[in-house]
């Protein structure tokens, strides 16, 4: 997938179908307009694009309401390639760029820079100036600029609407399971594995701590999870801690992970921690060994999982 940072950078040498969004999780309504996008692109002879915006608008816009991204910029470009995208375009969102009317943004990005032969975006998309043009702006100025537009309802889970805004809540209050469900993969955090406390390997069981990239962290409590070694792509099933260690008086929130299967000789150097079940809030234990007979009793139950969740793989 060829990835574009700024206008300068652009170079098409065909026309464009284009999905324009935050696409913060690439849940099941994202992962709709992409499949669309690329069913339109490869009918027409045409390049499967995506047009996204790092940092959210938000952030610049209204720094106090912005929201925390369910992921990096570099995880959601890895879904998009493995959906199929072609194209990316990384839009560096600016105060500059903010004060774009509709007309502006949609003759110099969309026909200028990328060619666009057709747009596809939520019914609820809105763009320019003050958020002045919708999805009846945008047709009016394609029926202009010679592109068409497709605007793609909301998809729903549990009878509720998928969104993003959702999926961040159930994360934080440590429903990964229906979160995974949304997204169909699991919520990941990456990051470099540091230095921890040194309290693990020596009265509890030795852990990786990783220093998350990510903006969202899932609720406290311990996980069921699945950590991959992200320079030599070895995964290991796993259990994860999201917390503050109240058990040895800690103050600052860690992200620790178990491994259950054999150990590296050496720890990896960055790793992603994907959340796939809660087993249990986080609570203080009275001693080192009764936190640690609970985390062997954690790693039953995580392993448990595991073996059901390989049952229904195969099955």
């Amino acid at each position: 997938m060829t990835v574009f940072r700024s206008l300068a950078e652009i170079r098409v040498n065909q026309g464009s179908v284009v999905a324009i969004g935050n696409f913060d999780g690439v849940h099941i309504g994202h992962r709709e307009i992409l499949r669309r996008v690329i069913a339109v692109a490869h009918d027409g002879g045409l390049t499967p694009t995506v047009l996204t915006f790092d940092p959210h608008p938000a952030r610049v816009l209204a720094p106090d309401r912005a929201p925390s991204m369910i992921m990096t910029i570099d995880q959601r470009l890895r879904a998009f390639e493995r959906a199929g995208v072609e194209t990316t375009f990384v839009l560096p969102f600016s105060l500059e760029f903010a004060r774009l009317s509709p007309a502006e943004f949609a003759g110099q990005v969309l026909v200028q820079a990328l060619r666009t032969r057709c747009v596809l975006v939520g019914d609820d998309f809105r763009f320019g100036y003050k958020q002045s043009g919708n999805v009846g702006t945008l047709i009016e100025l394609g029926h202009r600029l010679g592109f068409a537009v497709q605007p793609v309802a909301p998809v729903l889970g549990d009878r509720e609407r998928v969104s993003s805004t959702a999926i961040r809540q159930l994360i934080s209050k440590g429903r990964v399971s229906k979160a995974c469900r949304m997204m169909v993969a699991p919520f990941a955090l990456e990051g470099a594995v540091v230095r921890g406390f040194g309290i693990g390997s020596k009265q509890t069981v030795p852990t990786l701590n990783l220093a998350a990239e990510n903006e969202l962290l899932p609720g406290t409590g311990v996980y069921v999870t699945r950590t991959r070694d992200e320079a030599s792509g070895r995964s290991w099933n796993s259990i994860t801690n999201v917390g503050y260690r109240p058990t040895f008086e800690g103050r600052e929130l860690t992200v620790e992970t178990f491994l259950l299967d054999p150990a590296p000789a050496s720890a990896p150097e960055r790793i992603e921690v994907q959340f796939l079940s809660r087993i249990r809030e986080e609570r203080r234990f009275e001693t080192p060994e009764a936190l640690k007979a609970q985390i062997l009793r954690d790693a039953g139950a995580a392993m448990r999982f595991h073996r059901r969740l390989t049952r229904l793989n195969v099955g």
